[in-house]
């Protein structure tokens, strides 16, 4: 989501792949990420504050159309275990674990991520990928 908030290469075809879906979930997570991933381009310089301000209202638009995982007890137990391509970075196996609870619920859930280690682990657990490559 990054990519198409901050208008990183890729951004497009994430975004085109979002608003194509039939239902987009986030977490809270990922939420908290690209917010302070805004703030934290603002304070470095990166961003005005004006475009600050635009791109966090973009998300706020965009999410009210979302549905949201909570990070509940059973994310953070799953989060706790192992996962395909060890070692994972605490965030990425909080990312897992969500898809790994959301997917009782959505059977058919896709992964929408350009990073490669988040990507190769979903792919061990048997999630689809967006964008295809």
């Amino acid at each position: 989501m990054l990519a198409w908030l901050l208008g990183e290469p890729r951004g497009t075809e994430i975004r085109t792949i979002l608003g194509g879906a039939e239902r987009v979930v986030a977490s809270d997570l990922t939420l908290v990420e690209c917010d302070r991933a805004v703030l934290r381009a603002r304070q470095l310089g990166h961003l005005s504050e004006r475009r600050a301000e635009a791109i966090r209202r973009a998300l706020r638009e965009a999410e009210a159309h979302w549905s949201v995982l909570r990070l509940g007890r059973r994310v953070v137990a799953r989060a706790r275990d192992t996962f395909p391509g060890e070692p994972l970075r605490t965030l990425d196996a909080l990312h897992l674990a969500s898809m790994l609870v959301l997917r009782d619920a959505i059977p058919e859930l896709t992964l929408v991520s350009l990073d490669g280690r988040l990507r190769s682990a979903a792919n061990a657990l048997g999630f689809r990928l967006a964008p295809s490559a």
